[in-house]
Protein backbone atom coordinates (compact mmCIF):
# COMPACT_ATOMS: atom_id res chain seq x y z
CA UNK A 1 0.00 0.00 0.00
CA UNK A 2 1.70 3.34 -0.85
CA UNK A 3 2.01 6.27 1.38
CA UNK A 4 -1.10 8.30 0.52
CA UNK A 5 -3.45 5.14 -0.05
CA UNK A 6 -2.27 4.56 3.94
CA UNK A 7 -2.72 7.75 4.98
CA UNK A 8 -6.63 7.38 3.44
CA UNK A 9 -7.04 4.22 5.00
CA UNK A 10 -6.05 5.55 8.52
CA UNK A 11 -8.30 8.77 7.72
CA UNK A 12 -10.72 6.36 6.99
CA UNK A 13 -10.68 3.95 10.05
CA UNK A 14 -10.37 7.22 12.56
CA UNK A 15 -13.80 8.22 11.37
CA UNK A 16 -14.92 4.36 12.78
CA UNK A 17 -13.08 4.42 16.23
CA UNK A 18 -14.67 5.44 19.11
CA UNK A 19 -12.37 7.16 21.80
CA UNK A 20 -13.11 6.16 25.31
CA UNK A 21 -11.47 7.96 28.23
CA UNK A 22 -11.24 6.70 31.70
CA UNK A 23 -11.90 9.84 33.69
CA UNK A 24 -13.35 8.45 36.99
CA UNK A 25 -9.98 8.55 38.47
CA UNK A 26 -9.45 9.50 42.21
CA UNK A 27 -6.06 10.10 42.46
CA UNK A 28 -5.11 8.92 45.80
CA UNK A 29 -1.38 9.78 46.05
CA UNK A 30 -2.34 13.60 45.01
CA UNK A 31 -3.66 13.90 48.74
CA UNK A 32 -5.94 17.26 49.47
CA UNK A 33 -5.38 17.77 45.73
CA UNK A 34 -7.95 15.67 44.87
CA UNK A 35 -10.59 16.27 47.81
CA UNK A 36 -13.35 17.64 45.84
CA UNK A 37 -12.35 16.79 41.97
CA UNK A 38 -11.39 13.68 40.39
CA UNK A 39 -7.96 13.96 39.09
CA UNK A 40 -9.06 14.62 35.25
CA UNK A 41 -10.03 17.74 36.50
CA UNK A 42 -7.36 19.16 38.71
CA UNK A 43 -5.84 22.79 36.89
CA UNK A 44 -2.24 22.01 35.16
CA UNK A 45 -0.14 24.96 33.14
CA UNK A 46 -2.20 27.92 34.21
CA UNK A 47 -5.68 27.68 32.39
CA UNK A 48 -5.82 24.06 31.01
CA UNK A 49 -8.04 20.47 33.44
CA UNK A 50 -5.66 17.92 33.00
CA UNK A 51 -8.69 15.61 31.09
CA UNK A 52 -8.02 18.87 28.24
CA UNK A 53 -4.56 17.00 26.91
CA UNK A 54 -6.28 13.56 26.08
CA UNK A 55 -9.06 15.37 24.80
CA UNK A 56 -6.98 17.72 22.63
CA UNK A 57 -5.26 14.96 21.27
CA UNK A 58 -8.49 13.12 20.21
CA UNK A 59 -9.27 16.40 18.08
CA UNK A 60 -6.42 16.96 16.76
CA UNK A 61 -5.79 13.56 15.73
CA UNK A 62 -9.13 13.76 14.07
CA UNK A 63 -11.12 11.64 16.24
CA UNK A 64 -14.11 12.89 16.89
CA UNK A 65 -16.00 10.17 18.44
CA UNK A 66 -15.76 10.57 22.16
CA UNK A 67 -16.99 8.89 25.39
CA UNK A 68 -15.59 9.98 29.10
CA UNK A 69 -16.35 7.53 32.05
CA UNK A 70 -16.24 9.38 35.20
CA UNK A 71 -17.05 8.22 39.04
CA UNK A 72 -15.39 10.09 41.41
CA UNK A 73 -16.59 13.55 42.50
CA UNK A 74 -17.39 14.43 38.83
CA UNK A 75 -19.26 17.34 39.14
CA UNK A 76 -16.20 19.90 38.11
CA UNK A 77 -14.82 17.37 35.50
CA UNK A 78 -18.47 17.29 33.94
CA UNK A 79 -18.93 20.58 34.30
CA UNK A 80 -15.66 21.52 32.71
CA UNK A 81 -16.33 19.64 29.53
CA UNK A 82 -19.95 20.81 28.97
CA UNK A 83 -18.46 24.08 29.12
CA UNK A 84 -15.46 23.77 26.88
CA UNK A 85 -15.82 20.91 24.97
CA UNK A 86 -19.64 21.41 23.45
CA UNK A 87 -18.65 22.50 19.77
CA UNK A 88 -19.27 18.92 18.42
CA UNK A 89 -21.49 18.43 14.89
CA UNK A 90 -23.82 15.57 15.44
CA UNK A 91 -25.14 16.12 12.00
CA UNK A 92 -21.59 14.70 10.95
CA UNK A 93 -21.28 11.81 13.49
CA UNK A 94 -19.32 14.02 15.71
CA UNK A 95 -19.78 13.96 19.96
CA UNK A 96 -18.22 14.11 23.11
CA UNK A 97 -20.31 12.14 25.70
CA UNK A 98 -20.41 12.04 29.34
CA UNK A 99 -20.97 8.68 30.96
CA UNK A 100 -20.89 9.45 34.57
CA UNK A 101 -21.31 5.77 36.63
CA UNK A 102 -24.91 4.27 37.28
CA UNK A 103 -26.75 0.96 38.39
CA UNK A 104 -27.74 0.06 34.73
CA UNK A 105 -27.93 -3.88 35.82
CA UNK A 106 -29.37 -5.28 39.16
CA UNK A 107 -25.93 -6.76 39.75
CA UNK A 108 -23.97 -3.56 39.14
CA UNK A 109 -21.71 -1.42 41.24
CA UNK A 110 -19.08 1.14 41.83
CA UNK A 111 -16.48 0.41 38.70
CA UNK A 112 -14.15 -2.81 40.04
CA UNK A 113 -11.40 -1.82 37.40
CA UNK A 114 -10.48 -0.04 34.39
CA UNK A 115 -12.26 -3.18 32.24
CA UNK A 116 -15.62 -3.09 34.47
CA UNK A 117 -15.93 0.67 33.91
CA UNK A 118 -15.68 0.00 29.61
CA UNK A 119 -17.80 -3.53 30.39
CA UNK A 120 -20.49 -1.98 32.69
CA UNK A 121 -20.93 0.70 29.18
CA UNK A 122 -20.75 -1.57 26.68
CA UNK A 123 -24.08 -1.44 25.37
CA UNK A 124 -23.45 2.68 24.66
CA UNK A 125 -20.14 1.78 23.60
CA UNK A 126 -21.48 -1.03 20.77
CA UNK A 127 -24.88 1.51 20.00
CA UNK A 128 -22.28 3.79 18.78
CA UNK A 129 -21.27 0.74 16.08
CA UNK A 130 -17.51 1.78 16.07
CA UNK A 131 -14.86 -0.26 14.11
CA UNK A 132 -12.31 -0.37 16.72
CA UNK A 133 -12.14 1.26 20.45
CA UNK A 134 -9.27 3.06 21.43
CA UNK A 135 -8.83 3.08 25.59
CA UNK A 136 -7.61 6.35 26.83
CA UNK A 137 -6.44 7.64 30.41
CA UNK A 138 -7.54 10.90 31.40
CA UNK A 139 -5.04 12.17 33.96
CA UNK A 140 -1.79 12.23 31.91
CA UNK A 141 0.01 14.95 30.22
CA UNK A 142 1.04 14.03 26.66
CA UNK A 143 0.50 15.17 23.14
CA UNK A 144 0.26 12.46 20.22
CA UNK A 145 -1.09 11.95 17.27
CA UNK A 146 -3.27 8.60 17.95
CA UNK A 147 -3.63 8.04 14.07
CA UNK A 148 -0.08 7.19 14.02
CA UNK A 149 -1.26 4.42 16.39
CA UNK A 150 -3.77 3.10 14.37
CA UNK A 151 -1.41 3.08 11.37
CA UNK A 152 1.09 0.92 13.33
CA UNK A 153 -2.35 -1.33 14.46
CA UNK A 154 -3.32 -1.90 10.75
CA UNK A 155 0.46 -2.28 9.52
CA UNK A 156 1.16 -5.06 12.22
CA UNK A 157 -2.11 -6.82 11.54
CA UNK A 158 -2.62 -6.24 15.17
CA UNK A 159 -5.91 -7.75 17.51
CA UNK A 160 -4.73 -5.40 19.93
CA UNK A 161 -2.19 -2.40 19.91
CA UNK A 162 -1.07 -1.17 23.45
CA UNK A 163 0.83 2.37 23.41
CA UNK A 164 3.90 2.14 25.64
CA UNK A 165 6.94 4.74 26.72
CA UNK A 166 10.37 3.94 27.24
CA UNK A 167 11.67 4.00 30.94
CA UNK A 168 14.82 3.23 32.69
CA UNK A 169 14.63 -0.22 33.69
CA UNK A 170 15.41 1.37 37.36
CA UNK A 171 12.24 3.17 37.17
CA UNK A 172 10.12 0.27 35.22
CA UNK A 173 8.95 -1.32 39.51
CA UNK A 174 6.45 1.71 39.08
CA UNK A 175 4.69 0.88 35.83
CA UNK A 176 3.15 -2.22 34.01
CA UNK A 177 5.69 -3.64 32.01
CA UNK A 178 5.26 -5.24 28.47
CA UNK A 179 7.39 -7.61 27.39
CA UNK A 180 8.17 -7.80 23.65
CA UNK A 181 10.35 -9.71 21.26
CA UNK A 182 12.22 -7.95 18.52
CA UNK A 183 9.72 -6.66 16.07
CA UNK A 184 7.20 -5.16 19.14
CA UNK A 185 5.31 -8.40 19.77
CA UNK A 186 4.02 -8.71 23.22
CA UNK A 187 4.72 -11.97 24.84
CA UNK A 188 3.99 -10.79 28.19
CA UNK A 189 3.27 -8.02 30.61
CA UNK A 190 4.89 -7.56 34.25
CA UNK A 191 2.58 -5.37 36.84
CA UNK A 192 5.20 -3.12 38.63
CA UNK A 193 7.95 -5.59 38.92
CA UNK A 194 10.84 -5.90 41.05
CA UNK A 195 12.78 -7.27 38.65
CA UNK A 196 11.85 -5.54 34.97
CA UNK A 197 12.49 -7.33 31.39
CA UNK A 198 14.25 -4.80 29.20
CA UNK A 199 13.49 -4.65 25.84
CA UNK A 200 15.38 -6.65 23.62
CA UNK A 201 18.62 -5.08 22.38
CA UNK A 202 18.28 -2.17 24.46
CA UNK A 203 19.21 -3.38 28.12
CA UNK A 204 18.69 -0.49 30.26
CA UNK A 205 15.09 0.22 28.65
CA UNK A 206 11.85 -0.96 29.62
CA UNK A 207 8.87 -0.58 27.69
CA UNK A 208 5.63 0.47 30.39
CA UNK A 209 2.19 0.46 29.48
CA UNK A 210 0.82 3.87 29.22
CA UNK A 211 -3.33 2.62 29.45
CA UNK A 212 -3.73 3.24 26.04
CA UNK A 213 -5.27 0.29 24.03
CA UNK A 214 -6.97 -0.29 20.67
CA UNK A 215 -8.94 -2.98 20.08
CA UNK A 216 -11.22 -3.99 17.05
CA UNK A 217 -14.89 -3.64 18.48
CA UNK A 218 -16.11 -7.53 18.05
CA UNK A 219 -12.77 -8.77 20.48
CA UNK A 220 -13.33 -5.79 23.13
CA UNK A 221 -16.86 -6.92 23.51
CA UNK A 222 -15.69 -10.78 23.86
CA UNK A 223 -13.18 -10.22 25.76
CA UNK A 224 -15.05 -8.49 28.37
CA UNK A 225 -17.79 -10.45 28.38
CA UNK A 226 -15.68 -13.33 29.29
CA UNK A 227 -13.99 -11.30 32.05
CA UNK A 228 -16.71 -10.33 33.29
CA UNK A 229 -17.28 -14.13 34.31
CA UNK A 230 -13.82 -14.26 35.85
CA UNK A 231 -15.01 -14.34 39.47
CA UNK A 232 -11.36 -14.03 41.00
CA UNK A 233 -10.51 -10.88 37.90
CA UNK A 234 -9.35 -7.81 38.86
CA UNK A 235 -11.65 -6.84 35.89
CA UNK A 236 -8.43 -4.50 34.86
CA UNK A 237 -7.01 -4.02 30.90
CA UNK A 238 -3.41 -4.62 32.30
CA UNK A 239 -3.67 -7.21 34.72
CA UNK A 240 -6.24 -9.49 33.31
CA UNK A 241 -7.83 -8.36 29.77
CA UNK A 242 -3.93 -8.33 28.10
CA UNK A 243 -2.98 -11.22 29.63
CA UNK A 244 -6.26 -13.23 28.98
CA UNK A 245 -5.42 -13.01 24.86
CA UNK A 246 -1.48 -13.19 24.72
CA UNK A 247 -1.95 -16.96 23.61
CA UNK A 248 -4.63 -16.28 21.51
CA UNK A 249 -3.75 -13.16 19.72
CA UNK A 250 -1.71 -11.06 18.11
CA UNK A 251 -0.67 -7.66 20.57
CA UNK A 252 1.74 -4.73 19.79
CA UNK A 253 3.46 -2.43 21.27
CA UNK A 254 3.70 0.63 20.28
CA UNK A 255 6.54 2.77 21.52
CA UNK A 256 5.43 6.43 21.86
CA UNK A 257 8.59 8.10 20.00
CA UNK A 258 8.90 11.39 17.97
CA UNK A 259 8.46 10.34 14.58
CA UNK A 260 11.52 12.66 13.36
CA UNK A 261 14.06 12.02 16.21
CA UNK A 262 12.94 8.39 17.19
CA UNK A 263 13.71 9.71 20.40
CA UNK A 264 11.08 9.47 23.32
CA UNK A 265 8.24 11.92 23.52
CA UNK A 266 7.43 13.84 26.08
CA UNK A 267 4.80 12.18 28.60
CA UNK A 268 4.09 12.41 32.48
CA UNK A 269 2.08 10.56 34.96
CA UNK A 270 1.06 13.56 37.41
CA UNK A 271 -0.16 10.85 39.83
CA UNK A 272 1.73 12.51 43.25
CA UNK A 273 2.09 15.82 44.42
CA UNK A 274 6.10 15.94 43.50
CA UNK A 275 5.46 14.97 40.16
CA UNK A 276 2.19 17.36 39.59
CA UNK A 277 4.77 20.25 41.14
CA UNK A 278 7.75 19.33 38.82
CA UNK A 279 5.21 18.84 35.86
CA UNK A 280 3.73 22.57 35.71
CA UNK A 281 7.55 24.38 36.67
CA UNK A 282 8.92 22.51 33.48
CA UNK A 283 6.49 24.49 31.29
CA UNK A 284 7.87 28.00 31.98
CA UNK A 285 11.64 26.72 30.97
CA UNK A 286 12.94 28.73 27.80
CA UNK A 287 12.35 25.56 26.18
CA UNK A 288 10.11 23.38 27.79
CA UNK A 289 10.04 19.53 27.18
CA UNK A 290 6.14 20.47 26.77
CA UNK A 291 5.41 23.08 24.27
CA UNK A 292 2.21 24.95 25.10
CA UNK A 293 2.70 27.25 22.40
CA UNK A 294 2.61 25.12 19.35
CA UNK A 295 0.41 26.28 16.89
CA UNK A 296 0.24 22.65 15.02
CA UNK A 297 -1.27 21.20 18.11
CA UNK A 298 -3.57 23.40 19.66
CA UNK A 299 -4.50 22.71 23.52
CA UNK A 300 -8.52 23.39 23.79
CA UNK A 301 -10.38 24.30 27.20
CA UNK A 302 -12.98 26.06 28.77
CA UNK A 303 -13.29 29.22 27.67
CA UNK A 304 -12.74 32.02 30.74
CA UNK A 305 -13.56 35.74 30.07
CA UNK A 306 -10.67 37.41 32.65
CA UNK A 307 -8.99 40.25 31.46
CA UNK A 308 -5.28 40.31 30.84
CA UNK A 309 -2.38 39.80 33.67
CA UNK A 310 -1.66 42.95 35.07
CA UNK A 311 1.78 43.93 37.11
CA UNK A 312 1.15 47.25 39.22
CA UNK A 313 3.62 50.01 41.54
CA UNK A 314 7.24 50.62 40.12
CA UNK A 315 8.64 51.69 43.34
CA UNK A 316 12.32 50.24 44.60
CA UNK A 317 10.97 48.92 47.46
CA UNK A 318 7.08 47.71 45.96
CA UNK A 319 7.73 46.50 42.33
CA UNK A 320 5.29 44.07 40.85
CA UNK A 321 7.30 41.95 38.60
CA UNK A 322 7.30 38.16 37.34
CA UNK A 323 10.68 36.77 35.92
CA UNK A 324 11.07 33.04 35.17
CA UNK A 325 7.28 32.54 35.21
CA UNK A 326 4.16 31.70 33.55
CA UNK A 327 1.10 34.06 34.29
CA UNK A 328 -2.19 33.33 33.30
CA UNK A 329 -5.00 36.02 32.32
CA UNK A 330 -6.96 37.61 35.11
CA UNK A 331 -3.79 38.01 37.86
CA UNK A 332 -2.75 40.65 39.49
CA UNK A 333 0.65 41.27 40.60
CA UNK A 334 0.90 43.97 43.26
CA UNK A 335 4.12 45.79 44.32
CA UNK A 336 5.41 42.20 44.86
CA UNK A 337 8.31 39.83 42.83
CA UNK A 338 7.39 36.41 41.46
CA UNK A 339 10.26 34.23 40.22
CA UNK A 340 10.46 30.64 38.39
CA UNK A 341 6.91 30.05 39.54
CA UNK A 342 3.17 29.52 37.60
CA UNK A 343 0.02 31.30 37.97
CA UNK A 344 -3.01 30.21 37.22
CA UNK A 345 -5.74 32.15 36.11
CA UNK A 346 -7.54 34.84 38.26
CA UNK A 347 -4.34 34.60 41.38
CA UNK A 348 -3.78 37.77 42.66
CA UNK A 349 -0.32 38.68 45.36
CA UNK A 350 -0.66 41.78 47.29
CA UNK A 351 2.44 43.62 48.12
CA UNK A 352 5.38 43.07 49.53
CA UNK A 353 5.52 39.38 48.94
CA UNK A 354 7.96 36.67 47.31
CA UNK A 355 6.45 34.11 45.30
CA UNK A 356 9.87 31.55 43.99
CA UNK A 357 9.66 27.67 42.87
CA UNK A 358 5.25 27.76 43.24
CA UNK A 359 2.43 26.66 41.74
CA UNK A 360 -0.62 28.95 42.06
CA UNK A 361 -4.07 27.62 41.64
CA UNK A 362 -7.07 29.42 40.01
CA UNK A 363 -8.06 32.23 42.79
CA UNK A 364 -5.63 31.90 45.01
CA UNK A 365 -4.67 35.05 47.19
CA UNK A 366 -1.13 35.71 48.79
CA UNK A 367 -1.70 38.64 51.19
CA UNK A 368 0.84 41.39 52.21
CA UNK A 369 4.61 40.55 53.51
CA UNK A 370 4.76 37.06 52.65
CA UNK A 371 7.10 34.65 51.06
CA UNK A 372 6.56 31.38 49.46
CA UNK A 373 8.59 29.03 48.26
CA UNK A 374 8.62 25.46 46.93
CA UNK A 375 4.63 25.59 47.36
CA UNK A 376 1.51 24.63 45.37
CA UNK A 377 -1.51 26.42 46.42
CA UNK A 378 -4.64 25.28 45.97
CA UNK A 379 -7.91 26.52 44.00
CA UNK A 380 -9.00 29.66 45.94
CA UNK A 381 -6.95 29.50 48.87
CA UNK A 382 -5.90 33.09 50.95
CA UNK A 383 -2.76 32.72 52.33
CA UNK A 384 -2.74 35.54 55.70
CA UNK A 385 -0.79 38.33 55.15
CA UNK A 386 2.80 37.75 57.02
CA UNK A 387 2.90 34.19 56.24
CA UNK A 388 6.04 32.61 55.10
CA UNK A 389 6.25 29.22 53.96
CA UNK A 390 9.13 27.17 52.18
CA UNK A 391 11.41 27.93 54.71
CA UNK A 392 11.32 26.00 57.94
CA UNK A 393 10.44 22.29 57.21
CA UNK A 394 9.70 21.21 60.65
CA UNK A 395 6.72 24.15 61.03
CA UNK A 396 5.60 23.72 57.73
CA UNK A 397 5.23 19.87 58.19
CA UNK A 398 2.64 20.86 61.57
CA UNK A 399 0.41 22.60 59.60
CA UNK A 400 0.57 21.71 56.05
CA UNK A 401 0.83 18.50 53.28
CA UNK A 402 4.13 18.03 52.71
CA UNK A 403 6.22 15.93 50.22
CA UNK A 404 9.27 13.51 50.25
CA UNK A 405 10.95 15.98 48.31
CA UNK A 406 10.14 18.88 50.14
CA UNK A 407 7.40 20.56 48.10
CA UNK A 408 4.59 22.06 50.12
CA UNK A 409 1.00 21.65 49.67
CA UNK A 410 -1.77 24.19 50.96
CA UNK A 411 -5.60 23.58 50.74
CA UNK A 412 -8.16 25.46 51.79
CA UNK A 413 -8.70 25.07 55.81
CA UNK A 414 -5.06 24.39 56.89
CA UNK A 415 -4.26 27.98 57.37
CA UNK A 416 -5.74 30.24 59.88
CA UNK A 417 -7.76 33.08 58.40
CA UNK A 418 -6.47 36.84 59.03
CA UNK A 419 -7.95 38.18 62.01
CA UNK A 420 -11.15 39.98 61.39
CA UNK A 421 -10.98 38.54 57.93
CA UNK A 422 -13.48 35.54 58.56
CA UNK A 423 -16.82 36.62 57.02
CA UNK A 424 -14.97 37.27 53.46
CA UNK A 425 -12.71 34.11 53.69
CA UNK A 426 -14.88 32.36 50.97
CA UNK A 427 -15.74 35.47 48.56
CA UNK A 428 -13.66 36.25 45.51
CA UNK A 429 -11.30 38.64 45.36
CA UNK A 430 -12.38 41.91 43.53
CA UNK A 431 -9.84 44.13 42.33
CA UNK A 432 -11.55 47.06 42.70
CA UNK A 433 -11.89 47.07 46.16
CA UNK A 434 -9.03 44.56 47.01
CA UNK A 435 -6.19 46.30 49.20
CA UNK A 436 -2.80 46.11 47.21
Amino acid sequence: MGIISQRRAVAASLRDTLAVIMAGGRGLRLGPLTANHSKPALPFGGKFRIIDFTLSNCVNSGLYKICILTQYRAHSLMRHVELGWSFSRHEFGEFVELLPAQERTEASSWYQGTADAVYQNLDIILGHQPDYVLILAGDHIYKMDYGMMLETHLASRADVTVGCVEVPVNEAHQFGIMVVDEQNCIKGFQEKPDHPMPTPGRPGIALASMGIYLFSTPLLDGALERDAMVASSSHDFGRDIIPSLLRSHRLIACPFNNLQSGEQSYWRDVGTVDAYWEANLELIGVTPPLNLYDQDWPIRTAPNQYPPAKFVFDDDDRRGTAVDSMVSAGCIISGSSVRHSLLSDNVRVHSFSHIEDSVLLPGAEVGRHCRIARTIIDSGCRIPERTIIGEDLAEDRKRLFVTPRGVRLVCPGMLPLPVGDATTAGAPADPAVTRC
